[in-house]
Parts: C-alpha cells; structure tokens; sequence
C-alpha cells in the first residue's frame, strides 16, 4: 500500500502536494509521501482548496459533499478524505491516473 493512502474507518485519506496558480489542472507526479496536483486557482480566499475539492470529485467519481480537507487547509501538503469509498475503487481511479503519466 502506497503511503500516500490510508484506509480509515470513515473513508480513504489520500496525500497531495497543492502547486497552485498553474496554467491547468492536473495530476502532475507522485512520490512515496503525496501525488502532486497542479490547480489552475490563486491560493486566496480558499480558492485552491475549492478547486482541490472539485478537481478530486471528478478524479474519483464522488459528489463533492464526499471530499472534506481534513489537514494542510493553509499548506501545499494536504490530506484529502474521500467519505465512505473502498481502498480498492480508489486506488483503481488513482494508479490508471498515475500510469498514464509515464506513457
């Protein structure tokens, strides 16, 4: 199991490192600790958390109401939790992501 992940009784918490201001979008790299994420939102008034929350309800398919911050809500490194979501539904969604960035 990646360390980037965590399986909790609640739900799947899921390491990132924000890069705000970017020019898009984006899964970008990932190391043992967190995936990298690049988000198009200026980190004022909770912008880039907002577009996080979004970024990460398409990624992996849930409503937004189901992705809280759950720590690093004014840093770049953050845990995301995914309510209610199995490791292996997750971990499905991120490692096809994850893999495609090394083709």
């Amino acid at each position: 199991m990646p360390n980037y992940l965590l399986d909790t009784t609640d739900g799947i918490v899921f390491c990132v490192k924000l890069v705000p201001n970017s020019s898009f979008s984006k899964v970008v790299d990932y190391t043992d600790d967190y995936v990298r994420i690049k988000i198009s939102s200026p980190p004022i008034e909770n912008r880039a958390n907002k577009e996080l929350i979004e970024f990460c309800s398409d990624l992996f398919d849930v409503n937004k109401s189901k992705i809280k911050i759950v720590s690093g809500e004014k840093s770049k490194i953050k845990k995301v939790i995914i309510l209610n979501s199995s490791f292996d539904d997750v971990m499905k969604k991120l490692m096809f992501v994850l893999n495609s960035l090394h083709k």
